[in-house]
């Protein structure tokens, strides 16, 4: 049959091009065609995709507390809030994915299929995402509580022996932020005339610029104002607490004089674990060492770990009932009255003894000035059992600092201990969510084997 449908190119003879010679031909991409998908945003994430492991967690949780203070209800007029179920699982998964800014998770919730999934459709902006990661202190305080006491209860943590271990986390403030008093008594009056000055312009030509624009710049000056007499309250504690311990009067013969930061006033000066020194944050962890699960987290200003053993212990014991048997402490912790504080409620410190002597040997003998307690704990530090023990403290203190490292929480992007505490109180939530599934997976082997 000569005739076709469609015509068809005339055969090459052998005298013409050699094959695989001609243009090629390829599928290139057109963007601009329209097409029309019909797909549900669930089909596009796996069963087992982690972000539906974070939002059936959050289902989980009793979130009454969060609903309570929604202003907008039936009936009264008023815009829909955002579900806190989506805000809370966007970033406990955001921390899971070491996501730590509030515009860069907006973006994600535009971009990334998981977080649109966890949206659901419902559009959130970075204001209300960064709100409220630092406002939920309290109810991640409270979770954390409660998920310890429910493991607690079900036998997966025994809270018979902790570690406790601090974290130097830079803070949101640049090392030439820090002022002295006279500095900062200057800048807060430079401020104030521009506040003033700025109020002025409100009844001026409406020409000259925006509502918007005058009403942002009144803001960033109103808290920089705000953020400098802050710094100036904290010049007053830290003179207040130099002369509770005697420090001020050799600090004013040697004319130290006190700073505090006009960008992050509650940051400090510290020695990092690089040997540099900058504007940062004591992170205090407290780990069962059995499950390797965080119980407890505080943030000091403090730049040595002097003395924070007993504020965490105690704040453990107020929270589950129990004071731990032992723990397990490095030698930044060793003071005499940390070891009989602890002692005498019931704890057994377990805690590196500093090498000042010169042999060995002598830093487990008791000392002429040692109360009975710190006697005790000398020579218990001298056994290979108290040795072997403190090792367990090595390894519970290098996971829980990997993490926080995975999570990219190593410098804050908020500012103050009440916020920074939240990030931390957010961290902790997740890596004790990774260390139950680890427990749970291994038992169900165990049952299984």
């Amino acid at each position: 049959m000569e005739d076709t449908l469609i015509p068809l190119p005339e055969a090459e003879t052998s005298e013409g091009k050699p094959i695989g010679q001609g243009t090629p031909r390829v599928s290139r991409p057109n963007r601009a065609q329209i097409e029309w998908r019909p797909v549900a945003l669930d089909s596009l994430l796996g069963e087992d995709h982690e972000a539906r492991l974070i939002w059936a967690w959050v289902m989980g949780l009793d979130l009454s507390p969060m609903y309570g203070s929604i202003q907008a209800v039936t009936g009264e007029a008023g815009r829909r809030a955002i579900d806190p179920a989506i805000l809370l699982a966007l970033w406990l998964y955001a921390t899971l994915k070491g996501v730590g800014s509030a515009r860069e998770l907006n973006r994600l919730c535009e971009e990334h299929v998981a977080y649109q999934w966890l949206c659901g459709g419902v559009s959130v902006n970075y204001h209300t995402l960064a709100d409220f990661r630092v406002d939920q202190e309290a109810y991640l305080d409270q979770l954390l509580v409660q998920s310890i006491a429910a493991l607690t209860a079900e036998g997966l943590v025994k809270l018979e022996r902790v570690a406790q271990d601090g974290k130097k986390i830079r803070a949101s403030a640049g090392s030439s932020s820090f002022h002295r008093q006279q500095t900062l008594e200057k800048h807060v009056e430079q401020a104030q005339e521009q506040v003033t000055r700025l109020r002025q312009e409100v009844g001026g030509s409406p020409n000259e610029t925006t509502k918007r624009q005058q009403a942002a710049r009144e803001r960033a000056t109103r808290e920089r104002l705000e953020r400098l007499e802050a710094a100036k309250r904290q010049l007053e504690r830290m003179e207040k607490r130099a002369e509770q311990t005697g420090r001020a009067k050799a600090d004013r013969k040697k004319g130290k004089e006190r700073r505090a930061s006009q960008t992050d006033p509650e940051a400090r000066v510290m020695k990092m674990a690089n040997g540099g020194f900058n504007p940062a944050y004591n992170a205090q962890f407290c780990s069962d060492t059995e499950s390797n699960l965080i119980v407890g987290v505080q943030v000091s200003q403090q730049g040595n770990d002097t003395g924070l053993a007993s504020p965490m212990l105690a704040e453990v014991q107020a929270h589950y009932g129990v004071m731990p048997e032992e723990a397990l402490l490095d030698s930044s912790y060793f003071s005499q009255d940390e070891i009989v504080t602890l002692s005498d409620r019931g704890c057994t410190p377990y805690v590196a003894i500093p090498d000042k002597s010169t042999t060995p040997e002598g830093r487990y003998q008791p000392k002429e000035n040692d109360p009975p307690q710190v006697a005790a704990c000398r020579l218990r530090m001298g056994t290979p059992e108290a040795q072997e023990k403190l090792k367990k403290r090595g390894a519970v203190a290098e996971l829980v600092h990997a993490v926080l490292d995975q999570c990219n929480l190593a410098r804050m992007r908020v500012r103050g201990l009440n916020k920074v505490r939240a990030v931390l109180l957010w961290f902790v939530l997740v890596h004790n969510w990774m260390r139950e599934r680890l427990i749970r997976r291994k038992m169900a082997e165990a049952m299984t084997a």
